[in-house]
């Protein structure tokens, strides 16, 4: 299964969706004691000053357009803006469009710039600057990080076509007007890249030579708009910025963001534990250790990180009226709060559907299944199946006793975890469930043997050689449910449980075409209903995350998993703990 390009995708931006198979063995602290502690202090009144020292990791570049490091992409949202931006309920909402008006039934996006807008270099933002980035983009190898998500988000098969169908004209000194080549419900959302300075890429040639140095991954210095400007970087050390003094919504109070680079994730956590650094997104799930030391506070957030049971649809017994029944059941049959308490100590989102649970296109009908046990044996026994033996197993008109096999990867060990549980749960509805995977592996497994796992995981997936596969997607805060789901993408792979549905292929088609924003939400609301009638997946869960800060930061930081650091400019730092 070819799933290195979305795996590329995502890890970089958080903008494409992904299969989710890494190792996420949960960290623990090995002497807390070690901590630092601090009271907190709350001074009512925010004062300018002090430091934050934010992680890092290594990274290739400090061009935004360029950059293959999610860490480096949050970090530099501190720095640059995007048209739009998304708010709390992943809507989108204006960042450097003061206002915008969609025609033509979507396929044309007018928008009117903010007038107090200027770059760290002191010019003001212009509309060439909007035209300048998107046609940089659109000159962009056709694997560059922004290409290739604008053209996913798009749906187009390859890359290159972004040149014929995104069109970008200059109306005045202050309007411009984006134009695709058909109505587009993501019209909006796809405009949240960050946006450049042309005339500090201007050469004497013009033309691509422009686009050329404006893609450049060395010597290149950051100029932004946003609350923070660059002031020095020390190669594989760390990135120094000061608060923007003419930021258009106020000078933010604390002065200086450090951006410390660091080898991992683990890295960043010992960083954070030992005081060394002021911020870290947990790695586990037991942040709530932390709920006594006085240095730290926890938000948490749901990440765009999906479980979910995807059905082989290429075997008779999941299709039809009957395997619709089998579905219900299943989704009836899991205790997936249980699930959510038991390993992931509550830091998880039970939902019906794909959709994040804080999207404004969430559906009321997003949460239908609840644990109930009567209802899935009703299912069953709907089927016609019974336990004609007394060994608690039911068996079928034939005689053979309902026994699926279940892939997933064992490597990681909440999901084995997860496979067990539902073991449990399945057998006392009369279904067996055999955990299988691709290579067996134990606690002294290396790197290789992991990612061996995983290969055969995705082979027996290709082949269809499995029943029911447990498995998670890392979504897209970009909305598009067709790679999971159309007819269309089964020979890409995207849709491996070979789903295949008229209706439901007219369905994404709505939810994707839909110009307006009203009409969007109907075309999702249509959507999700039928997902939760036809359980082509059975949804678990999202799983939590949390922002982990040092106390003496005060303030609304409203973390978001496509921007942990979102509301940072309104906090300020105590004078005594500056």
């Amino acid at each position: 299964m070819k799933f290195n390009k979305y795996l590329r995708l995502i890890i970089i931006l958080l903008l494409a969706m992904t299969v989710v198979g890494c190792q996420q063995f949960e960290k623990t602290v090995e002497d807390e004691d070690d901590i630092e502690t601090t009271e907190a202090y709350i001074d009512d009144e925010p004062v300018e000053g002090g430091q934050v020292v934010l992680p890092l990791t290594t990274f290739n570049t400090l061009n935004p357009l360029m950059t293959e490091n999610s860490s480096y992409y949050f970090f530099s949202k501190l720095v640059f803006e995007g048209l739009f931006e998304f708010d709390n309920d992943l809507n989108v909402k204006n960042q450097l469009a003061e206002s915008y008006n969609i025609k033509d039934d979507g396929r044309t996006i007018e928008i009117r710039l903010k007038d107090n807008v200027f770059w760290h270099d002191g010019e003001k933002l212009k509309p060439e600057d909007i035209a300048f980035t998107i046609n940089t983009i659109k000159y962009a190898n056709t694997n560059s990080t922004y290409k290739e998500m604008l053209a996913k988000a798009m749906g187009l098969t390859s890359a290159s076509d972004l040149r014929r169908i995104l069109e970008v004209a200059i109306i005045d000194e202050s309007n411009i007007s984006i134009t695709f080549d058909r109505a587009f419900s993501n019209n909006l959302e796809v405009l949240t890249f960050p946006i450049i300075p042309k005339h500090v890429f201007v050469t004497t040639k013009g033309g691509n030579d422009d686009f050329i140095k404006a893609l450049e991954l060395n010597d290149y210095t950051p100029i932004g708009t946003g609350a923070y400007r660059f002031e020095s970087y020390e190669k594989m050390k760390q990135i120094t910025l000061k608060a923007n003094d003419n930021y258009r919504d106020g000078k933010p109070y604390i002065d200086e963001i450090l951006g410390r680079v660091l080898d991992s994730e683990e890295d960043i956590l010992t960083a954070f534990e030992t005081g060394q650094i002021n911020i870290a997104t947990t790695i586990g799930v037991d942040w709530d250790k932390y709920g006594g030391n006085s240095r730290i506070r926890a938000v948490e957030f749901v990440s765009p990180n999906y479980e979910f049971l995807g059905f082989n649809f290429s075997k008779e017994v999941f299709s039809g009226e009957n395997g619709q029944r089998l579905r219900r059941a299943i989704a009836y049959g899991i205790n997936r709060q249980s699930i959510i308490e038991k390993l992931y100590l509550g830091h998880g989102t039970q939902i019906d559907v794909p959709v994040h649970p804080d999207s404004w296109l969430l559906s009321e009908k997003a949460n239908t299944y609840g644990y109930n046990l009567e209802l899935a044996k009703k299912e069953l026994n709907n089927i016609g199946w019974k336990d004609t033996n007394d060994d608690g197993i039911l068996e079928d008109e034939n005689g053979e006793a309902i026994s699926f096999n279940l892939l997933t990867n064992t490597y990681n060990p909440m999901r084995l975890r997860t496979a067990e549980l539902i073991q449990e749960d399945l057998i006392e509805i009369g279904i067996n469930i055999n955990i299988s995977t691709g290579k067996n592996l134990d606690k002294e497994a290396t790197k290789e043997d992991i990612e061996q796992q995983w290969i055969e995981v995705n082979e027996l997936l290709s082949t269809g050689d499995y029943d029911i596969a447990l498995l998670g997607w890392q979504l897209s805060a970009i909305p598009d449910l067709s790679f999971a789901f159309h007819s269309s993408q089964i020979p890409y792979n995207t849709n491996f449980i070979k789903y295949s549905s008229e209706n439901m292929d007219q369905l994404l088609e709505a939810a994707f075409l839909s110009g307006s924003r009203e009409n969007k939400i109907n075309a999702y609301d249509d959507l999700q209903a039928y997902i939760v009638n036809e359980l082509p997946y059975i949804s678990l869960f999202y799983k939590n995350k949390a922002l982990l800060m040092d106390t003496k930061i005060v303030g609304d930081i409203d973390p978001a998993f496509f921007n942990p650091y979102r509301g940072i400019e309104k906090c300020y730092i105590p004078k005594d703990l500056q």
